[in-house]
């Protein structure tokens, strides 16, 4: 039975024909308010939060009961409403807390089910995340789109990232094995601070990516199989360094989810 999950109300008629892609289908077109936090445009009850603050290696995370609805949780450094345009935005700077298991500080969600629990689905099906979104801001590389690995195994690593580059260039990054090593697959070329769209769709042993617009296709390794998988999205930045003020800045008008 499909699960249909819509985590934004707004939706340009420009993307209706991409997210069309692998079960998607186009919302209907409304406005975001700049004046709601991020959970009085977003549906974020299947998602929690990780935050580039805390104490060292144990990042603050947001659970869904306190991102959800009109006067969800906010934080005007690193996850906002844009009070130009009402976006979902997320900021990163270079330094800041990070998981044990990454050099990188992020503000990113993370996939969770509608009873809280987390997020852990199998290759088996048919799996799609897709996004509107632009970047006005990053340093180096920024991580706006995962599939990362879940139960069924000790890796910590994530299937696919999806990366963008101030020169506007887009790569897919799809992991070479469970024990790590990543190739990147240039999937586009999109203006700093421009819209464009993605589709990131996982089905069985393959891997279907549509960015903006155009659309490439991987056969994820058999040694996959026994790992469950969760979608993120956000800002994952993809640099380090002391400064708090370099960082990768990425703003969503629109973020959904579907399995079937």
């Amino acid at each position: 039975m499909k699960r249909r999950l819509l985590l934004a109300v707004a939706v340009s008629a420009g993307v209706a024909g991409v997210l069309g892609v692998a079960g998607v289908s186009s919302a209907s077109a409304a406005a975001l308010d700049p004046a709601l936090p991020p959970g009085g445009n977003f549906d974020l009850s299947i998602w929690s939060l990780q935050l580039p603050i805390g104490s060292p290696g144990s990042p603050t995370t947001i659970p869904p009961s306190q991102l959800r609805g009109r006067s969800g949780y906010t934080n005007p450094a690193y996850f906002w409403t844009d009070k130009n345009d009402g976006s979902m935005t997320f900021w990163a700077p270079e330094k800041g807390v990070t998981t044990p298991n990454s050099n990188y500080a992020r503000s990113e969600l993370r996939e969770m089910n509608a009873n809280g629990s987390a997020a852990d689905w199998p290759l088996a099906g048919n799996h799609t995340m897709s996004a509107e979104l632009r970047i006005p801001s990053v340093t180096k590389n920024v991580c706006v789109g995962q599939v990362h690995l879940g139960s069924g195994g000790s890796s910590t690593k994530p299937l696919l990232e999806l990366y963008y580059r101030p020169n506007g260039d887009i790569f897919l990054g799809t992991e070479n094995s469970p024990a790590g090593g990543q190739t990147l697959h240039h999937v586009g070329n999109v203006p700093l601070g421009q819209r464009w769209t993605y589709v990131i769709n996982v089905t069985g042993n393959r891997i279907n990516l549509t960015a903006n617009g155009s659309t490439t296709n991987y056969t994820i390794p058999s040694s996959f199989n026994p790992y469950k998988q969760y979608f993120k999205a956000g800002s994952y930045n993809q640099s380090s360094s002391e400064s708090t003020t370099n960082g990768a800045k990425v703003k969503f008008y629109r973020l959904t989810v579907t399995h079937n």
